[in-house]
C-alpha cells in the first residue's frame, strides 16, 4: 500500500520534499473548515429558503420541487467532473475551483432576473454541485497532507464538521435577518455567502500544494516522456502505483484492482443518502405525520440533533483510528438503522421519538467523518481524487432516490412509517452492510497486527 506519509526524498523533478510543519498543518486545516463552512451554508441555503423564493417568483410548491430536482441533476454532473481536476492539475488548484465556485453560485443566484428565472436559477444553482464537493477536495488533499500522523482521522472529522456548522449558520443568519423588519431579503442571504468564499479563494492560493500529487505528477511526466524505468524508479522512491496510469482516471477505478472497491463503496454512500433524505430531509414531515409530534417540536429536534451531529463526528473521527474507518462506519450506520426503525415502530411518546432520532442522526450523519477520510485512503494516489470525487457524487444520486422512493410508497396509500422504513430503514440499514465489502486499510497506529496476507490485498 502507499505510504502517503512518506516524505523527505530527495527533491528531483520539481517535488517539494520539505517537511510539512505543524504550522502547516493547521493553516490548511483551518481553510478548508472554512471552506467547507460556506460551501455547505451556500448548497443548503436554497432548500431552506425556497419557501420565500417561491412566493417571490411565484413558484407553485410542485413546480419549485420541480427546479430542485432538476438542480440535483446537474449537481450530480459537476461533482463527477471534479476528480479528474484532483487528479489532473492538482489539489490546490481544486480547492480553489470548488470555493470560488460556491461564491459564483452564491452571487449569481442573488442576481437572478425577474424574466426566464427557471432556467436561470437551474443553471446558476447547478454550480453550488462545486461547492458540494469540496468535502471530496478536502479529503484528497488532507488526506495526503497529514501522511501517518497520529490521530489523522480525529484531526479530519474536525474539518468535516463544517457540515453541521454550515447548516446551523444558514439557518441561524435566516431566523435573525430574514424577517419583516430585518434588513436583507432572501437575494442578501446569498451576498452574505458571496464574500466569505471570495476571502477563502485567496486563503487557499497560499496553501502548500500536496507532495504526493506533486511526485504523481513528475511520474506520469517521465511515463509520456518514454522514460519508463526512470518513472517506475522515482515511483518506488515515493512509494506509487503506476498501474493503468495511462488511463483516464474514471476508467482505472473499474479496474479490476480496485473494481470491487468502488463499487460497493459507491453503493454504500447510495444507499445511505436514501436513508438522509428520508430521516435528516423529510425528517419534520416523518415526525409529525408519521408520530403525531408538533411541527414546533419537530423543528426543535432537528436543531438539537445537527449539534449531536457534530459531535457524532469528532466520535467517528476518534474511533476509526482506533478500530478502522471501515468497521466504524458501518457499524454506525447499522446502529442508526435500528434507531430509526424503532422511532418509527416504538412509543409515540415526544422524550422517545426525540431520542431515537437524535440517536438515528448521530449515527448516519456522524460516520461520514470517517468515511471521507476512508475515501482518500483507500483509493491510490493516481485516481484519489477521482475516487472520492465519485462516490461523493453519488450523494445527489441517493437523495433523489430516496425522495422518489418516499413519494412513490406514500403515493401508493402506504402509510408515512411504513413508507418511510421500506424507503430510508431498510437503505440506512443496506448501507451498513454494503461498507463490509469494501477493501480494510489499516492505520498505522492501530494496535492490530497485520498479516502479509491482509497487507498484500490492500489498495496500492
Amino acid at each position: 500500500m502507499e505510504n502517503s506519509g512518506n516524505q523527505g526524498r530527495s527533491g528531483t523533478h520539481g517535488v517539494d520534499t520539505s517537511p510539512i510543519t505543524n504550522r502547516t498543518l493547521v493553516y490548511s486545516s483551518i481553510v478548508c473548515f472554512l471552506a467547507w463552512v460556506f460551501s455547505v451554508y451556500d448548497y443548503t441555503l436554497f432548500g431552506t429558503l425556497l419557501p420565500v423564493i417561491s412566493e417571490d417568483l411565484g413558484w407553485s410548491t410542485s413546480y419549485a420541487t420541480f427546479i430542485v430536482f432538476l438542480v440535483n441533476i446537474g449537481t450530480i454532473f459537476v461533482a463527477l467532473s471534479v476528480g479528474p481536476l484532483l487528479d489532473r492539475f492538482g489539489r490546490k488548484p481544486a480547492l480553489v475551483i470548488t470555493t470560488a465556485g460556491a461564491a459564483l453560485s452564491s452571487g449569481l443566484t442573488a442576481l437572478a432576473p425577474g424574466a426566464l428565472t427557471a432556467a436561470y436559477m437551474v443553471v446558476v444553482r447547478t454550480f453550488s454541485g462545486l461547492g458540494y464537493s469540496e468535502q471530496a477536495v478536502n479529503a484528497t488533499y488532507l488526506n495526503e497532507m497529514y501522511g501517518n500522523r497520529r490521530n489523522r482521522g480525529f484531526i479530519y472529522s474536525l474539518v468535516q464538521g463544517g457540515w453541521p456548522i454550515g447548516v446551523l449558520l444558514g439557518a441561524a443568519l435566516t431566523a435573525v435577518l430574514l424577517t419583516p423588519a430585518g434588513p436583507l431579503g432572501w437575494r442578501g442571504m446569498f451576498i452574505v455567502a458571496t464574500f466569505p468564499a471570495i476571502v477563502i479563494v485567496f486563503l487557499a492560493i497560499k496553501l502548500r500544494e500536496s507532495p504526493k500529487f506533486q511526485a504523481m505528477k513528475a511520474a506520469r511526466q517521465l511515463e509520456l516522456q518514454g522514460r519508463h524505468e526512470e518513472a517506475a524508479e522515482f515511483a518506488r522512491q515515493y512509494d506509487l502505483d503506476l498501474t493503468h496510469a495511462e488511463e483516464s482516471t474514471l476508467k482505472q477505478l473499474f479496474e479490476p484492482d480496485i473494481r470491487k472497491h468502488t463499487i460497493f463503496i459507491s453503493l454504500a454512500m447510495l444507499t445511505n443518502w436514501i436513508g438522509i433524505q428520508v430521516f435528516a430531509v423529510l425528517g419534520t414531515t416523518v415526525i409529525t405525520e408519521g408520530k403525531g409530534i408538533a411541527f414546533s417540536n419537530a423543528v426543535l429536534v432537528l436543531v438539537v440533533s445537527n449539534a449531536a451531529a457534530y459531535i457524532g463526528y469528532l466520535c467517528h473521527g476518534f474511533v476509526g483510528d482506533i478500530i478502522g474507518r471501515r468497521l466504524t462506519i458501518a457499524g454506525g450506520w447499522l446502529i442508526s438503522g435500528v434507531a430509526y426503525t424503532l422511532m418509527l415502530y416504538g412509543p409515540n411518546s415526544q422524550a422517545f421519538v426525540f431520542t431515537m432520532y437524535t440517536v438515528g442522526l448521530f449515527f448516519i450523519i456522524g460516520p461520514y467523518a470517517a468515511l471521507l477520510f476512508f475515501m482518500g485512503e483507500s483509493f491510490p494516489t493516481r485516481v484519489r481524487g477521482t475516487g472520492a470525487s465519485f462516490v461523493n457524487a453519488m450523494g445527489p444520486v441517493g437523495a433523489i432516490a430516496g425522495a422518489g422512493l418516499f413519494s412513490l410508497f406514500t403515493g401508493l396509500g402506504i402509510g408515512v412509517l411504513t413508507a418511510a422504513f421500506l424507503s430510508g430503514g431498510l437503505a440506512t440499514i443496506a448501507s451498513g452492510f454494503l461498507m463490509l465489502g469494501t477493501r480494510d486499510v489499516k492505520d498505522p497506529h492501530q494496535a492490530e497486527v497485520v498479516s502479509d496476507e491482509s497487507t498484500a490485498a490492500r489498495v496500492r
